[in-house]
């Protein structure tokens, strides 16, 4: 076979995909195109003012949030990443034996540990 060949059986093994990913960028595009043609556009004062959760904003949009709000979202993901743990170890536990027990009974200790230490540190308060 000839170079040329190769990479004609190259291109034709993955036509498909690209064919796809070409489908898919221009129906992004043509549908974007698309709405800004279409769309009416009527700027009103009402449609043009800021919106927050149906009332009125009473300060500016970029106030500094309190780091006990990252905190404990912080804290949610951190906690919610470790429970998600516990499924493949209860899916596979027959075969991990007396030793995956030990392990996960560990993991959960350090696991409590940690969320005492939170909920003493108050980072669980919601004030």
């Amino acid at each position: 076979m000839t170079g040329f060949d190769l990479l004609l059986e190259y291109l034709t093994r993955y036509f498909p995909i690209l064919l796809f990913i070409f489908i898919a960028l221009a129906f992004g595009v043509v549908t974007l195109v698309l709405s800004y043609f279409v769309q009416p556009k009527y700027p009103e004062p009402e449609k043009l003012s800021t919106y927050e959760c149906g009332s009125e904003p009473f300060s500016d949009a970029r106030m500094p949030f309190p780091v006990r709000y990252y905190v404990f979202a912080m804290l949610f993901v951190i906690f919610d990443i470790e429970v998600i743990f516990l499924y493949p170890w209860a899916i596979v536990f027959e075969k991990l034996g007396i030793i995956g027990l030990v392990e996960m009974l560990l993991f959960i200790a350090l696991f409590l540990v940690a969320y005492v230490y939170a909920w003493r540190k108050g980072a669980l308060e919601w004030d």
